[in-house]
């Protein structure tokens, strides 16, 4: 833990307004998607994959950027991170059709991969064991704030002045906030470069880690489901006449993710007292899974509380998710933007494939067998999880057996 308490906290702070900012260009497009098909003249599944770009993109550099958090360390990425992603989220509003958007989404996605896991790394770094668990809470919930942000904004700037405009806007807060973080994040403590032998010795045990695996395909269901509701909802409301308000429509997903907001810090709370953090992520993750199933069949003034639900099912989820990687041996410390690394790039490949399938299935059969297809996709894979060792937090269990 480099420099003061004040700074430290400083620091972090930094960091949650960074997690905001790459989570409002995460969801930017979602929430104009409606208006990018109508403009560029794409299908629903062409839709599917401008979708799924941005995924791949971020799916296929989750390792590289844990490898090289290790070798340069978390800060230096984080900037590099905010700058790709903000470059190509500028060049995106002026996208004269579907595949050169979703070539630049897959740049997008690089640029987050670069970002998630060394940033998360570094808040970690920030505060002792036992006490991260609420920290990476609220700053999950960064995620949650910056996505519910963009999709009533990004909505409202695309009614108002095309789409073009929800694009351009996040890039320009992109490039701003790797500004800041120049000046924010503490240059003393940053790590000396590793040579590739070192990297590879702290990497070779996380990426044959058992519970690392287990965690990544068991949670990756439901990641893909929750991205797919978040993401898809417009679509869905427009296409199915749920709603023929965009603002309207876009304003449920932001209620998803608002609960999320709420439910990262309660998630890191029950993560460090909970004797075995699988059955936290079992409960919670089933609960939002059947709720999911749920929505093509309840009107749209049923469909409010059942996001809400979700959204807070999902906060704790993921909280719980991205704490175990440092109660395990094998990533712990050094490793930990590797495990995370490794836990991102599933969830996100699986993510993409399940995107892309959500929008063939959507338009082969309908949204019913759609939804049906993403919750219960997630419900079963959420078995894996039991596939993870047990852990202990470090918060203290008087009344647990010795060992």
């Amino acid at each position: 833990m480099a420099g003061s308490l004040p700074n430290r906290r400083r620091a972090a702070a930094a960091l949650l307004l960074a997690r905001t900012v790459y989570a409002f260009n995460w969801y930017n497009v979602g929430a104009v998607l409606p208006l990018i098909g109508s403009s560029l003249h794409a299908t629903t599944p062409e839709l599917g994959v401008v979708l799924a770009s941005f995924l791949v993109g971020a799916g296929v550099f989750q390792l590289p950027a844990g490898i090289a958090a290790i070798r340069w360390g978390g800060r230096r990425l984080s900037i590099v991170a905010l700058l790709t992603m903000g470059v190509t989220g500028c060049a995106s509003a002026f996208s004269p059709n579907w595949e050169v958007l979703a070539a630049l989404r897959f740049g997008a996605g690089a640029g987050a991969a670069l970002f998630f896991a060394p940033a998360l790394e570094l808040v970690a770094s920030y505060f002792p064991p036992g006490t991260r668990g609420p920290v990476i809470g609220v700053y999950n919930s960064g995620f949650g704030i910056g996505s519910g942000i963009s999709l009533i904004a990004g909505a409202l700037l695309g009614e108002l002045y095309g789409w073009p405009s929800a694009l351009l806007v996040g890039g320009v807060m992109l490039l701003a906030t790797a500004a800041l973080l120049v000046v924010a994040l503490p240059v003393k403590g940053a790590p000396p470069p590793r040579s590739s032998r070192e990297v590879w010795a702290v990497a070779r045990p996380i990426l044959n880690s058992r519970s690392l695996w287990a965690l990544s395909l068991g949670a990756g269901g439901l990641w893909a489901a929750y991205y797919i509701a978040a993401q898809f909802f417009t679509q869905y409301a427009k296409s199915t006449g749920v709603t023929g308000n965009l603002v309207l429509a876009a304003a449920v997903p932001a209620v998803l993710i608002g609960a999320d907001i709420v439910g990262g810090p309660v998630g890191g709370w029950l993560a460090e007292r909970a004797r075995d953090m699988r059955r936290t992520l079992l409960l919670w993750g089933a609960l939002s899974g059947v709720l999911l199933l749920a929505i093509p069949l309840l009107g749209f003034e049923a469909l409010w509380p059942v996001f809400a639900v979700i959204g807070f099912a999902e906060g704790i989820v993921f909280a719980v998710l991205y704490l175990y990687p440092s109660y395990l041996p094998e990533a712990r410390v050094e490793g930990f933007a590797v495990g995370l690394a490794l836990m991102n790039s599933l969830q996100l490949f699986i993510g993409s494939s399940l995107a892309f399938g959500f929008g063939w299935v959507a338009d082969a059969w309908g949204y019913t067998v759609a939804w049906f297809y993403a919750g219960g996709t997630g419900l079963v894979m959420l078995l894996l999880v039991l596939w993870a060792r047990a852990v202990r937090p470090a918060w203290p269990h008087p009344r647990a057996a010795p060992g």
